[in-house]
């Protein structure tokens, strides 16, 4: 991903969350973590992200999808002793559809990237509005998508550890490579 279409993304979170009422200091403001997940398709496939902290314990972060942008499906599995994340998702603003293990309806709301059908295989939908949270458990696959006006989700949580999250998708990186602007 270029660095000046993670300037783009980071401008374009900040403005969503100050709409949403959600003030950031400045520092915040310029670490905002841009996830496109190596696949070259940020408004389909990726997530913005602050975390405000991350320890031993727990983990506290903003979530931030543009419209129709999707998280794609993964689990955050066990770690040593550690089960893997537990997450809170709470919906501040727009609406989130949350995708999980269990009983599909006969369709859902969300639309499956294009060209990736094949790596999203939970289809038990939870749609979140704003003050409606969920929470999913250690090692349970998941994903999740914004609705037509993006969402602003908070995410509490055990301890994140995203560099060891699995995605079905085996395209993806989670940790892509910054190349810098010709």
């Amino acid at each position: 991903m270029k660095r000046s279409e993670i300037g783009k993304a980071q401008e374009r979170a900040a403005a969503m969350l100050r709409s949403s009422g959600i003030a950031l200091t400045e520092h915040e403001i310029a670490h905002i973590e841009v996830a496109g997940f190596g696949l070259g398709e940020l408004d389909i496939q990726g997530l913005e992200l602050i975390t405000y902290v991350n320890t031993d314990r727990y983990c506290a972060k903003e979530l931030v999808l543009f419209p129709r942008q999707t998280c794609p499906e993964h689990i955050h599995p066990p770690i040593g002793n550690d089960p893997g994340k537990m997450e809170t998702f709470r919906c501040r603003s727009g609406k989130v559809f949350l995708y999980v293990e269990g009983a599909a309806p006969t369709s859902i709301q969300a639309i499956v990237p294009p060209a990736s059908e094949p790596y999203y295989t939970v289809f038990h939908e939870i749609e979140l509005l704003p003050g409606e949270q969920y929470t999913i458990e250690p090692g349970i696959k998941h994903w999740f998508q914004a609705g037509d006006v993006g969402a602003i989700v908070s995410e509490f949580s055990s301890t994140s550890r995203d560099e060891y999250d699995i995605f079905t998708d085996p395209r993806i990186e989670r940790m892509p490579t910054v190349m810098e602007d010709e």
